[in-house]
């Protein structure tokens, strides 16, 4: 390796001597920071929100200091429903603590399964170092959401309220996650020393035991049942006396979840489109749903989007909220900040060049419910956040067409909008087995 010199320091130097703009340039970088130094406030006010298909729209929820996004955007995009079926007023929201509750108790025996398929490996082997690095954490996907319904069913807020660790969650995030790690030391000693399996299975259920009792002192014991009660919009009085989470789901969400999937935009070369993948020790319910994408070229992807909101259904989407994003303003925008002419060096890179060399990858859900089409074509999207009401629009952003594309990867959408050619896929293809550290395993 080669060391830096003094003559190649000098050269380096000089790129910023011979400028005359640096000075102002460096005034304005460490004064205001990088974005704002480089944003383009032409390209923030062409970003009205207005759109051509405009879902009606509820008040944003609030996720807090957890990252339970893509448990808001799933029961987000149920509740619209319901609001629209049953009238039930402006505020109402089902309860992201609930399906907290149960994905951090199957999370944990999750990893216990993970655990002993690999207690024959060492701990720096790759696979058992992924698992051991977060045993469990608050993101997930649309299918581990899926699972947890189809064993739990839901309930509204008012029957599992917030806790102080469900909205705050790093607190127990670390002392569950240690937990579980010593868990995993004493199961892969027991396999090494050819315990036998009814010990072992009696040490798993000590540790479901100890897992539920913390979640149940930590998050609230979880109804079995509970009554629910509301005035319409006509101001009319409903009451559901003992009802159960499963049957509430049946009655007053009343969706066939298999009906709707994962849909992906990857466009890297290991991944063909048409093609269906799952992704090795991604999951939470042993033997609920497991996760399956349908890898879709980008217009065809785009498509079904705008199809399912034509017909007046939100989209649960997943992206890289990081890059290109002005957060107060509530703007997504590939144009907004122009860091290449700020630095004068050429940051861009492909979709599919972010994917492989680990420059993005899924981090964010929330729920599309309006598009700005002119002449059948997207040039903007309504987004509904879960980060509260201070930032965008009331808590609603404004997503460009070209931010779509280039950070947007995975949208759930209703088999009935596929062609039959792509819902057979689906339905038939054997699926390709993704690495657990793969970027389609991200989670939201």
């Amino acid at each position: 390796m080669s060391e830096i010199t003094q003559e190649e320091l000098a050269f380096y130097k000089e790129a910023v001597s011979v400028s005359p703009k640096s000075a102002a340039i460096r005034n304005a970088v460490t004064t205001n920071g990088i974005l704002q130094a480089a944003r383009d406030n032409e390209r923030a006010g062409a970003l009205t929100p207005v759109f051509s298909v405009d879902l009606e729209s509820s008040p944003v929820a609030n996720q807090l200091q957890s990252g339970r996004c893509w448990m808001f955007a799933a029961l987000n995009t149920m509740r619209h429903d319901m609001k629209a079926v049953y009238g039930l007023p402006g505020d109402f929201e089902l309860s992201q603590s609930y399906t907290f509750f149960w994905d951090k108790l199957e999370k944990a025996n999750y990893f216990y399964e993970n655990i002993l398929a690999t207690a024959d490996k060492p701990t720096d082997d790759r696979e058992v170092a992924f698992l051991l690095q977060m045993p469990q954490q608050d993101g997930g996907q649309w299918d581990m959401l899926v699972a947890l319904i189809e064993k739990y069913g839901v309930v509204p807020q008012s029957a599992y309220p917030e806790s102080q660790a469900s909205s705050h969650s790093a607190e127990f995030n670390r002392l569950y996650n240690g937990k579980l790690r010593k868990d995993a030391i004493t199961l892969r000693k027991l396999v090494a020393a050819n315990a036998a399996q009814a010990e072992i299975d009696e040490k798993l259920a000590q540790f479901g035991r100890e897992n539920y009792h913390m979640l149940s002192l930590t998050f609230g014991e979880p109804p079995v049942a509970f009554d629910f009660s509301y005035r319409d919009k006509d101001n009319n009085f409903h009451r559901e006396q003992a009802i159960s989470p499963l049957d509430f789901f049946a009655k007053y969400v009343g969706w066939e979840l298999s009906d709707y999937i994962s849909i992906i935009n990857a466009p890297t070369a290991d991944k063909p489109f048409n093609q269906t993948y799952n992704v090795k020790m991604l999951g939470n319910v042993s033997g609920g749903r497991e996760v399956k994408h349908l890898n879709l070229d980008l217009a065809t992807f785009k498509d079904l989007a705008v199809k399912q909101l034509l017909a007046g259904e939100n989209v649960w989407f997943g992206v890289d909220m990081g890059p290109k994003l002005d957060r107060k303003a509530g703007l997504m925008d590939t144009k907004l900040f122009n860091e290449d002419d700020l630095f004068d060096v050429d940051f861009s890179m492909t979709k599919a060049e972010r994917l492989e060399y680990g420059d993005s990858l899924m981090t964010h859900a929330m729920v599309l419910t309006g598009v700005d089409l002119v002449d059948g074509k997207p040039t903007k999207w309504k987004v509904e956040n879960s980060w509260g009401d201070k930032n965008g629009n009331k808590g609603y952003f404004t997503m460009s067409d070209e931010w779509f594309d280039e950070f947007t990867y995975q949208i759930v959408i209703k088999k009935e909008f596929l062609p039959e050619e792509l819902r057979d896929i689906y339905e038939t293809a054997t699926p390709i087995m993704l690495a657990p550290w793969d970027p389609m395993g991200a989670l939201a």
